[in-house]
Formats: C-alpha cells, structure tokens, sequence
C-alpha cells in the first residue's frame, strides 16, 4: 500500500474484465433498461461491438495475451489446459473439478498458483506491469490470472490447505505495485474486512474486487492503472447459455456501487478512464449429450491415450487435451502421422476446423466442407492488421475473402484466424493437431467437464472469439480492435500528457 499512498493528478485507468461479457447481452439488456450503468457509460463514451480474442479463447491465454500484448507464440500459455513435452505431462490451470481430481490436485495447485506466472508465462516476454514499473507508472492487478510485475509480494496459504498439499505456507512472488489473488494476497487485512471466506469462494468472486475496489477509491489510493477481474457472470452464461442476463444485471449492480464510490457518476468519468469488457465469447450449446459432446477418445479409441495423472511412456500414442470447443491432440508415436488422425476425425460432421504443422507451414482443412489450404508468415497478401502472409490452397477453408488486385485479405467467420492459429501452433513444442468443433458442440474426453444446454468457448468462431468493450474518458483508441492490441494503447494513454477533463 505506500507506494499508493500520494494520489497523482492524472486521471486514473480502471479496467474492468467481466468474464463471458457479451454484446447481444448489453444490448439487451440495455433496451429493456436493466443495466443503467453500462448504459451511461455507453452513453458518454466508444462502444465497440466486435473485438477479436485471442485462440484459444480460453481466460489464461486471453490474459497472457492482454497482459503482455503479444498471442501464445511469444508469451507462451497455449490454453487452460496443454501437454508439457518437457515434462512428459498434462498442465492443468483449472478446467473443471472432476478434471482436476483426476489430474492430480497438487499438480494443478503448482501449475495455477506457482507455474502459470512464475515459470509458464514466458519470461523474456515483458508484461504491462513490469513495463509500466519501468515507467514509473503505479499498477494493480485486483484477482487477475497473469499478474507478473516487478514488485515482491507474498501468497499466504492456511495449514488446511498447504499441509495436505504441496503448497507452502508463504509463496515469494513478483506483481504489480498492488496485488490481490482472493483471501491469498490481501494487502487490505486488517484495513477492511473482505468476504474471502470459504463460503465466498475464497475472495475469488465479485464480491472481493469490488469491495477492494471500492476502497482505493474511497481513500483516493488508487494507482494510475487498475486492472480488475470479475469472474461471476461466466458461470451463468456457461450453465444458462449466452441468452442469460442474470450475471450481467448482478455485475450492473456492482459497476454502480463502483461509480457511486466517486462520489457521483459524474465525477467517476471525470477522474478516470473507464474500460469495460469481456474475454470471450460464447456459443450456446445443445442440450442432448449425445449430440452437444464429441468424445475425441472414443473416436480415437484404437490409440493409446495418455491417461489422467499419468506421464507419458514410451508406449503413449496420443495426448487430448480439451479446452471446450477446441483441443489440442498430441502424437507422441513418432509412427503415426497427423494426417492419419485428420482422416479419422473429419468424418464428424461437428468437428469444423481441423490444422496442424507441416514443414514450415500450417496446414488448415475445413472438415465439413473439404477444403484446405496452408499459410505461412511473410507473403505478399496482407490481412486488415497490416500482417503479410503466404497462402496456398482454397481461401474459403477460413472464410477469407481476396482482393487479387490490391493483395488485401479481409476476414469473415474466423475473426484474425491466421495469426491466432500462426500463435497456437507455435506456443509450445510438439506435434499436434488442434481441433474446433462447430457452434453448439463442444469437445469432451472422460474427465472434461459439459455444458448441455449452457455455453460454451475455446474455439476458433468469431462467437467465441468476438467480444465487447467499452471505453470512457479518453479519445485514444487501440490500433486494431483485437485485445491483443490493448498494452500498447494502455501505454499510450498512461504516458500521455494529462488533459483536463472538459478537452475529453
């Protein structure tokens, strides 16, 4: 906290990250006239409907990428859950609890809590907070997954937990000026009291970032960029489906206790730039498990599959890893080739896209429709993020359309496919196919867990991939409107000369 005791004149920067919001669900909501924060803040700010998440649209990768600005092939978290070639095992942040069990809950305890920030996040690859740190710039991260930075704080564990389990009594770790990780990291203990009981989920739902929230502003500590989690609303989306709006009238709710903290929402925008948005999209799923799930182990039953908790053996085929609506399926048997798996799984008419790498090129077939093509860096065809590629084969497999005269490529059903795919087929060593499945599937092995009936996310599909934000007291905008574009125009408005309210 004494770093954010003095109180700059600048005006702060609150990002608020609300987990599975959806645009279809603020425009909703908004016209029934059920979310009257969101709509002010629409009101006297940019709302942009459409940006593009990055793949797997899966929050570990999404953060890791919004964090430090770069896709998995540089920061290197390829998904919630991945095969550790080093390591010979399956990484597990957190996909689901029957998932976990079987996993390993040490395992997952180490690769959540100590490995995703300290070791998996790549370390050559700067992140906000550490760049901001070198800027002179104060920073928060209040519950957010990637928090790594450049200042030593400690996660404190009770005896019940660390005693049975591998985790230490007190963990060293690096964040940003001020950090908060749920009843694990509290700087306000003693300050204030926060529900970060076992009943609430350990401080890990809203309740403890807005309570945590509103006190920095109260006693004017905030530092000149909060970064603030909001995880509550994806559990009603991912149990109701993408139609649900009870998560984001709850989280209305909680945006104008945040506003009323200021004094009046007037105010709010006059001292802070305010933005808002989610981290995926959502797809709705079916409601029959016989249709809604693809098993990939079923499908691939003649190999053998890595099971749950173990490490892999000589005589290991394949590893699946399922992060909902897509997976990585590994192939540790030098004797089978990845177009051997394709063959076997393009005959399910609800895989949708199916690539892998080949030589120096990723090769994409649209399993539905048959068609392929290949792609690499570097041509002379570039995409609407001034990113230069090569590409053989048939242009519809990504829904891409051509302007043969000008070289220009626009994107349709695929929101940024090349690059996004370019980044997870580069994000960690390995042969390995990802697959997506199409809108109302989802993909499954044994231990994964289902949402018949709710929603889904992880794939490729712009309705997945496709999410809203909102931005309030700057006219600085991002580059491009994809997520991965936004440590650079933080930055930029972070170290821009201060304006007076009235020139916004």
């Amino acid at each position: 906290m004494k770093k954010l005791q003095k109180a700059p004149s600048s005006k702060k920067v609150i990002w608020l990250m609300v987990d599975s919001m959806m645009a279809h669900a603020i425009d909703q909501g908004i016209e029934n006239g059920d979310l009257p924060a969101l709509s002010y803040l629409t009101k006297h700010g940019h709302y942009q409907r459409e940006v593009v998440s990055p793949f797997p649209t899966m929050s570990v990768t999404i953060d890791s990428s919004i964090l430090t600005g770069t896709y998995p092939d540089q920061h290197r978290v390829p998904g919630l859950i991945w095969y550790d070639e080093t390591e010979k095992r399956v990484v597990n942040y957190g996909t689901g609890l029957g998932e976990i069990i079987r996993d390993g809950t040490n395992q997952f305890l180490k690769d959540a809590i100590i490995h995703l920030n300290q070791k998996h996040l790549n370390t050559q690859t700067p992140t906000l907070y550490e760049d901001l740190a070198d800027r002179g710039i104060t920073s928060a991260s209040i519950n957010g997954l990637i928090y790594r930075g450049k200042t030593d704080h400690t996660l404190s564990f009770p005896a019940w937990i660390s005693a049975p389990t591998s985790l230490p009594r007190e963990l060293p770790v690096k964040g940003p000026d001020f950090l908060t990780f749920g009843a694990f990291a509290n700087p306000l203990e003693g300050k204030v009291s926060l529900p970060d009981g076992i009943t609430r989920s350990f401080g890990f739902s809203d309740p403890f970032p807005l309570e945590v929230t509103r006190y920095l502003i109260k006693k004017n500590r905030l530092p000149d960029f909060s970064f603030v989690y909001f995880s509550d609303a994806d559990h009603s989306v991912h149990k109701k489906g993408p139609s649900d709006l009870s998560g984001l009238k709850k989280f209305d709710k909680e945006l104008q206790s945040l506003l009323d903290s200021f004094g009046s929402w007037e105010k709010a925008l006059n001292e802070a730039v305010w933005i808002l948005s989610g981290d995926s999209g959502q797809t709705g799923l079916k409601s029959e498990k016989k249709e809604a799930v693809v098993r990939l182990d079923q499908h691939l039953k003649q190999y053998n599959q890595l099971a749950p908790g173990q490490k892999a053996t000589p005589e290991t085929d394949l590893v699946l890893c399922v992060n909902e609506r897509m997976a990585y399926v590994y192939t540790l048997n030098p004797s089978i080739r990845e177009r051997e798996l394709v063959d076997v799984l393009k005959g399910d008419s609800r895989i949708d896209l199916i690539s892998w790498k080949e030589n120096e090129d990723v090769h994409v077939l649209h399993a539905g429709q048959d068609k392929k093509l290949q792609f690499r860096p570097g041509g002379p065809w570039q995409d609407p993020y001034r990113q230069k590629w090569e590409i053989r084969g048939d242009i519809e497999t990504l829904d891409l359309q051509e302007d043969p005269r000008e070289k220009q490529l626009t994107y349709g059903e695929y929101p940024d496919p090349l690059s996004r795919l370019w980044g997870a087929h580069h994000s960690h060593p390995g042969r390995f196919l990802v697959v997506n499945v199409r809108p109302g599937y989802e993909l499954a092995i044994p231990s994964s867990p289902t949402h018949l009936g709710g929603g889904g996310h992880g794939s490729l599909h712009q309705t997945d991939s496709l999410i809203p934000c909102i931005i309030t007291g700057t006219d600085q905008r991002p580059e491009h409107w994809r997520l991965v574009d936004f440590k650079d125009f933080l930055i930029r408005v972070l170290t821009q000369k201060p304006e007076s309210p009235e020139t916004l």
